[in-house]
């Protein structure tokens, strides 16, 4: 099942990560210590092309009664939601920028565009989330709740239509799941929540999925109503489209970066005195990335080096880059995986790991500590001491030995048939 011994399972002494936590930290400091004008422009400049493109996109629906001016108007909107979300709100909040000391653009004062607060968000993803990335019963983004991606979740009769549908309309409306993730509806319904808290908390939203909703669907559309070119719903329909747009990319991004084969899960006694080498250890294993190149790492917030991310969630995403190369140094040092794919390939195993965990385990075939989507220290247990050099080589030694399994029973089943 999950991963109950992060050491045994990584095949690293405690030596191996007290000094691979050293290394991961001598990365840290450089890139603090470098750390300048170069950034500050480029967060500058990233924050007035995402405005300058919101602007346009908001002019082109003026005219939104041509088909034409409509899907302009439409796809530059959803392009500008996208920048403001993934490359700006979600980094800023972080306190990626906090060092400039510029107070709009500060992780205690951004309010991004979504139906979400802020507040909330910085306490569910930037504590919750990257403290106790991916442990189980910990990390309220494994499966955000609704979703099965794990053999740890049990199976629920729900699970056999609910995986698949919950994940569309998470795709679908994430902004909303994410501004509703806060209000721990699990414990309201089951009375298990501070009434008083949960009331602050749910006018909180309140207050911020009102004004969003007055922004997109009543100000606006009012707005280029004005114009000739515009009726009031077709700018409504265009927003509403334009933030679907926004939703299903963001979603796309975050489930590449957590839920494809190689992203490890792990129990709650992980977390039990864990250390900075421990810790830095965690995020590696149970992050993935996908390969980009400069638009896909642009439009993406730089997450697709989530890797890297989980590592350093407070240095400037678009140092990401560089640090990568570093980070896969350190992976091959200590015979450790790297986990990355295509964008395609990564997002599509993260479908495939929620439409086969749909299913009661009984029809699964892999064994619970040795699938792509499940992993354990226990699925090394056959294995002599030669072949548990490293993870790496560990997990291609134990690919092969299936491998072979599966060509032996190929070749025994072609020579029973063939007497």
């Amino acid at each position: 099942m999950a991963i109950t011994d992060v050491p045994e399972f990584a095949h690293l002494t405690d030596a191996d990560i007290e000094t691979l936590g050293v290394e991961l930290d001598s990365i840290r400091q450089d890139i603090e210590d470098s750390r300048g004008a170069r950034d500050a422009r480029y967060i500058r400049r990233t924050i007035a092309f995402q405005r300058a493109l919101e602007v346009a996109g908001r002019l082109m629906l003026a005219g939104s009664s041509k088909r034409s001016y409509w899907w302009a108007g439409t796809a530059t909107l959803g392009v500008a939601k996208i920048i403001e979300n993934m490359e700006i709100g979600h980094n800023v909040m972080h306190g990626q920028w906090d060092w400039m000391n510029d107070p709009e653009i500060h992780s205690s004062t951004w309010e991004w565009d979504m139906s979400g607060a802020s507040k909330h968000w910085r306490f569910t993803h930037n504590f919750m989330h990257h403290k106790y990335t991916n442990i189980l019963g910990m990390d309220d983004d494994v499966g955000y709740g609704v979703i099965r991606v794990t053999r740890d979740q049990k199976w629920k009769p729900a699970n056999l239509y609910g995986n698949l549908l919950f994940n569309t309309l998470l795709a679908v409306g994430f902004e909303w799941g994410v501004g509703l993730q806060h209000l721990e509806l699990g414990k309201i319904f089951k009375g298990r929540d501070d009434r008083q808290a949960t009331l602050a908390r749910v006018k909180e939203f309140g207050v911020k999925a009102g004004h969003q909703v007055a922004k997109d669907y009543v100000v606006y559309p009012a707005l280029t109503s004005l114009s000739p070119g515009a009726t009031f719903m077709s700018t409504l329909k265009a927003n509403a489209v334009a933030n679907v747009i926004r939703n299903v990319w963001a979603n796309a991004v975050i489930f590449c970066g957590h839920f494809p084969d190689g992203a490890e899960k792990f129990t709650k006694t992980d977390m039990v005195g864990e250390s900075r080498g421990q810790w830095y250890l965690r995020q590696m294993l149970g992050s993935a990335n996908f390969e980009n190149g400069p638009a896909l790492r642009f439009m993406s917030g730089n997450l697709c080096y989530q890797i890297e991310h989980h590592l350093y969630p407070d240095i400037c995403s678009n140092r990401l880059h560089e640090i990568s190369f570093r980070v896969k140094e350190i992976c091959d040092k200590y015979d450790l995986p790297y986990t990355t794919g295509s964008f395609l390939v990564q997002y599509g195993k993260s479908w495939r790991t929620i439409a086969k965990l749909s299913l009661p385990d009984r029809f699964l075939t892999d064994t619970a500590d040795d699938a792509p989507e499940t992993r354990s220290e226990r699925m090394f247990a056959g294995l002599d001491s030669g072949e548990r050099r490293g993870l790496k080589s560990a997990i291609a030694a134990v690919r092969a030995r299936r491998r072979a399994k599966v060509a032996g029973r190929a070749a025994a089943k072609r020579a029973d048939l063939a007497a």
